[in-house]
């Protein structure tokens, strides 16, 4: 793959293609404020903008206020948070479509990261036995991986997303100058789902990524622009593949057997999505490098773009290896109580893999660095 970055970056439209349920996803600056645009995949006159306290201070007015008039416009604001994905939360969702009188035709904005979009998603599946929804998604990791594909769901204290549906969107807007508001942590976080499309899929990617990291860090836009296109074009070319996740749409897990264990043990939101998918995958690594897959070097490689990504590459101390195994064996991939973890055969190129003999696992877990 040969990515460079041009003097000025170009909107553009991808197509998650799924017969009649493909939608597009729009990549470029200005996007929030685009109501025409926005409205043009609207299911009717009603619509509900739902996003987080963060992200309305910043964005709300500025996306209602563009809108088209003669739209039933209605607006809801949740806390902000992981620990906030939840039953308790969700369920404000659909008292606001009710106590509005909202019906078939209305349609749900997602306005926020991946909190916000889940649960919006899981709302809008569920209302009414189903209603349009369109993604907005305004941090780096939901605009890489979570507005686009259809997952959606909340937690529960025993596993994460393990209560939920597939339901694609709409549409996904995707405003790439929304990142001028996030976070160094959060940037951060989403970094790691962009690496990992090049772990398990593209190498040259992985490379250009290696090149390019402190320029993305430091919030360069056309670079940003040029991640985000090239993680979404991946992510919905496996998407078109296996929309509900019986074959290759598993790849996209990488690291996240060992992500979701760290977020439920810990408690949602002591570590952020993307730090503990971060080490989740030098998790993964290692234990491919275990298995006999990947070499030292390789292993060594995976670990330093994780860390220069400004993501941790140890496990937390309190975490047992029973503590591990427990929360794993939870997995929404696992079937017939096999274990089934995403490794890395080579870098670029992953598997699902359901023999990995006990010991060697818990040996992985075990050795593995804390902090």
């Amino acid at each position: 793959m040969n990515i460079e970055a041009s003097s000025s970056f170009q909107p553009l439209t991808l197509t998650v293609a799924l017969g009649e349920r493909s939608y597009p996803i729009h990549i470029g600056p200005g996007l929030i404020t685009d109501g025409e645009q926005l409205a043009s995949y609207l299911a009717g006159r009603q619509v509900m903008v739902v996003t987080n306290d963060t992200v309305a201070e910043y964005y709300l007015a500025a996306l209602t206020e563009a809108l088209p008039e003669g739209l039933e416009v209605r607006t809801l604001v949740l806390p902000d948070g992981e620990e906030y994905k939840g039953f308790d939360v969700l369920t404000r969702i659909w008292d606001a479509l009710l106590e509005a009188g909202f019906n078939r035709r209305a349609t749900l904005v997602a306005l926020g990261g991946g909190v916000v979009g889940d649960m919006v998603g899981f709302a809008a599946a569920c209302y009414q036995r189903g209603i349009a929804f369109i993604q907005v998604p305004t941090t780096l990791l939901s605009q890489v991986d979570s507005s686009v594909g259809g997952k959606t769901g909340v937690n529960h204290p025993l596993g994460k997303n393990m209560i939920g549906a597939f339901w694609q969107p709409k549409a996904v807007l995707i405003d790439t100058s929304s990142l001028k508001t996030l976070p160094a942590r959060e940037l951060s976080a989403g970094l790691a789902e962009v690496i990992k499309y090049g772990l398990i899929h593209d190498v040259s990617f992985l490379e250009w990524l290696e090149a390019e990291m402190d320029g993305l860090r430091a919030l360069d836009a056309e670079l940003l622009a040029k991640a985000i296109e090239r993680s979404c074009s991946i992510k919905a070319e496996i998407v078109a593949q296996d929309e509900t996740e019986q074959g290759v749409r598993a790849l996209l897990n990488l690291g996240h057997t060992f992500g979701h264990a760290i977020e439920a043990h810990m408690g949602y939101g002591a570590w952020l999505h993307g730090e503990a998918v971060g080490a989740g995958m030098a998790m993964a690594a290692d234990l491919s490098h275990r298995l006999g897959w990947i070499d030292a070097a390789a292993l060594e490689r995976t670990r330093r773009i994780i860390i220069a990504a400004g993501l941790p590459v140890e496990a937390p101390v309190e975490m047992s290896v029973d503590d591990f195994l427990s929360r794993m064996r939870l997995d929404k991939k696992n079937i017939d109580d096999c274990l089934r973890l995403v490794l890395l055969r080579r870098l670029g190129e992953a598997c699902v893999h359901d023999e990995t003999p006990l010991e060697v696992l818990k040996a992985c877990i075990a050795e593995f660095p804390r902090c």
